[in-house]
C-alpha cells in the first residue's frame, strides 16, 4: 500500500443528516466573543508566524535563505515554541542544529564540489540523526529526540544543514511527497532525503532497491513536471503544519488543528514564489490547499465534530464565535441547524416535547426561515403525536383531530393522512379496550365517510365487525346452551338486524328455530 509522506488533509466537514437541539441563552456579541475565547481554541495568528515568514523570505530572491532563520521557523512549526519552558526548548534545539552545522563546516573531508557536497550532507544526516522512517513524524525537533523522520521533516533539516555549508537548496512537492533539489552548476539535482542513497536518485541503482520498500513512494523523475512542483522554503516548512493538522484530525483532536491552520495561513502570507516557474505555479494549486480554505475547513471540522459528539451547546456557541471572525453564513448555519436538530430529537425521544418547543423558540433568531420551518415541522409532528397518543377518554380524539386540521398542510399530505389515521385508530382502540365493538364500528364508519377510506381503517373496521359478530354469537351460544331457545331465537334475530346476511348468525337462527319445533 502506498503511504503518503505529505499528508493530504481530507476535510471531514459536516454531512447534514438530521437524526437528532440546545438550551442556549442569547448573549450579546461581546459576551459571546469573551466566552468563546475562554472555551475554544484561539482564532488569532501568532505574531511569530508573520515575523518568521518575513525572516525566512527576506533573502529568498534566489532561494538563498539564511539557514538559522529557516531552522528557527522549522522548530516553531514543529511546536517547540509552545507551552511551558518553550524558550529553553527552542534554544536547546537550536544549539543542536548549530552544533551539527558547525560539525559539517569543520569536517576535513567536506567536498568543495556542490554535487559531492550535497551527497555528503545527506550521508551526514543519515549517519548522525536519521534512524527510522515514520510516515507521520513530520516534526524537526523529534528527529533529534528519536531519530524518526518523514519526507517533510528530513527535507527541512537537509535544507537547513545544506544551506549552512553554502548549498543552494529548493523544495519540491508531489501529490503526496516532498523532497529537495540542490543546485550544481547549471543543473538541479534531486535529493530524496528519506533514503541515504537518495542523492541524484535517477542515477542510483541502490536507491531504487531501498526507497520504495522503505517509504512506499515511487520516484518522480525531474522531467515529469506535471507531477511535481518547486516550492519556496516557507511553503516547505508549512507542510510541517499541514501534516500536524492531519495527525490531529486523525485522532479527533480538531480543536488542536484550528490554531495550526491559522498560523499556517499567517506564515504563508510571507511566502515567496519568485523562484517558481510558470509551470510550477500552474500545478502548485493542485498540491497546496488555499490557506484561507484550509482555515475554514478546520473551523467547520471542529463544529462538525462537536455535533457528532453530541456537544450541541458547544457546536452552536462555536459557530457563533468562529463565524463572527470567519464568516460563511451557509456553512455555519448548517452546523447550527444540525446541532439544533439533534437536541430537539433527543428531547422529543425523551417525551419532553414542551421543552423542545421552548428550545426552538429560543433558537429561532439564529436560524434562517427555511431551517426554522424544517425544525418547526419536526417539533410540530411530535406535538401532534403527543395528542394522538394521549387519547384515553371520550373527546380526546376530537382535540387531536382539531389540532391536525389546524395544521393541515404543514406536513406532506401522506404524513398528514397518517397522523389523522393514527388518531382515528387510537380512538377505535380506546373503544375496543372497553369492548364497545358497536361504538367502534360506528366510529370507524363515520370516520371513513368523513375522511375517506384507507387500508388501515378498513382493516380495523373488519376487526371490529368480526369482534362484534363473535360477541353476538357468544351471547346466542350462552342462551342456547342453557336451553333458553326462545331467548336464543330472539338474540339471533337481533343479530341479523345488525348484520343482515352474516352466515354465522343465520346458522344461529336456524338452530334456534329447529330447537323450538
Amino acid at each position: 500500500m502506498i503511504k503518503n509522506c505529505v499528508i493530504r488533509i481530507n476535510s471531514l466537514l459536516l454531512k447534514t443528516v438530521f437524526f437528532f437541539l440546545i438550551i442556549f441563552i442569547p448573549l450579546s456579541f461581546a459576551e459571546a466573543q469573551q466566552q468563546g475565547a475562554q472555551r475554544f481554541p484561539s482564532l488569532d495568528a501568532s505574531p511569530r508566524a508573520y515575523e518568521l515568514a518575513r525572516l525566512v523570505s527576506a533573502n529568498n530572491v534566489q532561494n538563498n535563505v539564511q539557514w538559522r532563520n529557516l531552522a528557527e521557523a522549522s522548530l516553531w512549526a514543529s511546536s517547540v515554541n509552545a507551552g511551558q519552558g518553550a524558550e529553553q526548548r527552542a534554544l536547546a534545539y537550536m544549539d543542536r542544529i548549530n552544533a551539527a552545522a558547525a560539525e559539517l563546516a569543520a569536517a576535513s573531508d567536506l567536498p568543495r564540489d556542490p554535487k559531492e557536497r550535497g551527497d555528503y550532507v545527506l550521508n551526514f544526516m543519515h549517519r548522525r540523526f536519521l534512524r527510522n522512517y515514520s510516515e507521520l513524524q513530520t516534526r524537526v525537533d523529534e528527529i533529534f529526540n528519536s531519530g524518526r523522520y518523514n519526507c517533510v521533516s528530513s527535507a527541512v533539516l537537509y535544507m537547513v544543514l545544506a544551506q549552512s555549508v553554502g548549498l543552494d537548496v529548493q523544495g519540491v512537492m508531489t501529490r503526496n511527497h516532498a523532497f529537495v533539489t540542490v543546485a550544481a552548476g547549471s543543473e538541479r539535482i534531486d535529493v530524496e532525503t528519506t533514503n541515504r542513497f537518495g542523492f541524484d536518485p535517477g542515477n542510483r541503482r541502490d536507491f531504487h532497491d531501498a526507497f520504495g520498500r522503505t517509504t512506499g513512494f515511487a520516484y518522480v523523475p525531474a522531467g515529469n513536471y506535471r507531477d511535481r512542483t518547486a516550492i519556496s522554503p516557507v511553503e516547505l516548512i508549512s507542510l510541517i503544519l499541514s501534516n500536524r493538522i492531519a495527525v490531529h484530525e486523525r485522532a479527533n483532536r480538531f480543536a488542536d488543528a484550528v490554531p495550526l491552520a491559522i498560523n499556517r495561513a499567517a506564515f504563508l502570507s510571507g511566502a515567496s514564489t519568485a523562484s517558481a516557474s510558470s509551470q510550477d505555479a500552474l500545478h502548485k494549486a493542485e498540491f497546496f490547499e488555499d490557506p484561507q480554505t484550509d482555515i475554514m475547513n478546520r473551523l467547520f471540522n471542529l463544529g462538525a465534530f462537536l455535533v457528532r459528539s453530541g456537544n450541541d451547546d458547544d457546536a452552536i456557541a462555536w459557530a457563533e464565535y468562529a463565524g463572527a471572525r470567519f464568516p460563511n453564513a451557509a456553512r455555519w448555519q448548517e452546523i447550527i441547524q444540525a446541532a439544533a436538530n439533534n437536541k430537539l430529537v433527543r428531547l422529543i425521544r425523551a417525551r419532553r416535547v414542551g421543552e423542545a418547543r421552548s428550545e426552538l423558540t429560543a433558537l429561532q433568531p439564529k436560524l434562517n426561515r427555511e431551517q426554522y420551518l424544517e425544525l418547526d415541522s419536526l417539533v410540530l409532528d411530535a406535538e401532534v403525536l403527543n395528542r394522538v397518543n394521549a387519547i384515553r377518554n371520550p373527546g380526546d380524539v376530537q382535540t387531536a383531530l382539531a389540532f391536525i386540521t389546524q395544521h393541515w398542510g404543514r406536513f406532506p399530505l401522506e404524513r398528514s393522512i397518517e397522523l389523522r389515521t393514527a388518531a382515528i385508530l387510537n380512538e377505535a382502540d380506546r373503544l375496543a379496550r372497553a369492548r364497545d365493538w358497536s361504538g367502534g364500528i360506528r366510529w370507524l364508519e363515520a370516520s371513513i365517510e368523513q375522511y375517506g377510506a384507507n387500508s388501515r381503517m378498513e382493516t380495523a373496521l373488519r376487526t371490529m365487525r368480526q369482534n362484534r359478530i363473535s360477541e353476538l354469537h357468544n351471547e346466542f351460544a350462552s342462551l342456547f346452551n342453557r336451553r333458553d331457545y326462545a331467548g336464543a331465537l330472539a338474540s339471533a334475530q337481533r343479530s341479523l338486524e345488525e348484520f343482515p346476511g352474516e352466515r354465522q348468525l343465520q346458522q344461529n337462527l336456524s338452530r334456534a328455530e329447529r330447537a323450538l319445533q
